[in-house]
């Protein structure tokens, strides 16, 4: 059921820009007089689904590799000698247990002092979760104390 929703809710919102682009384009149109290219919106339609739908998807696949690229995500190995990152594979996995997750996520780590932690993924099975060295260090100060 969860997966018809979010493929659901996937074209949904991709219709959505289409129809979007396909109104603007039309009062462009209209308000410049340019008859002849309206008569092309069922092409305009066309184009825009293909390279809409498209790009989503192939952002959707290459969620997981673009966050590891771009952020510098290292992924932590879960039978890690530091005790720390072994502690943070463990909560995370514990995590998508209880979420009911087929598979646990990858856990990564990626170097910056701000507070912060992202998760992606093509599907539940195939995820990462990654937090940065900030939200590293203050998870572990405030174990500490």
């Amino acid at each position: 059921m969860q997966m018809f929703k979010r493929i659901g809710l996937f074209l949904l919102t991709n219709l959505l820009v289409v129809v979007t682009i396909s109104i603007a384009w039309s009062l462009i149109s209209s308000f410049f007089g340019l008859e002849g290219i309206r008569q092309s919106m069922g092409s305009l339609l066309v184009f825009c689904s293909l390279f809409g739908f498209g790009g989503a998807l192939i952002s959707l696949l290459l969620s997981k590799v673009m966050a590891k690229w771009t952020a510098g995500v290292k992924t932590i190995d879960p039978n890690t000698n530091d005790p720390t990152l072994r502690n943070l594979v463990g909560r995370v996995h514990e995590l998508a247990r209880r979420a009911g997750l087929p598979r646990p996520p990858e856990v990564g780590i990626y170097e910056s002092p701000d507070v912060n932690a992202f998760a992606t993924g093509p599907s539940k099975g195939n995820a990462l979760v990654a937090v940065s060295t900030g939200l590293l260090r203050g998870m572990m100060k405030n174990y500490v104390t």
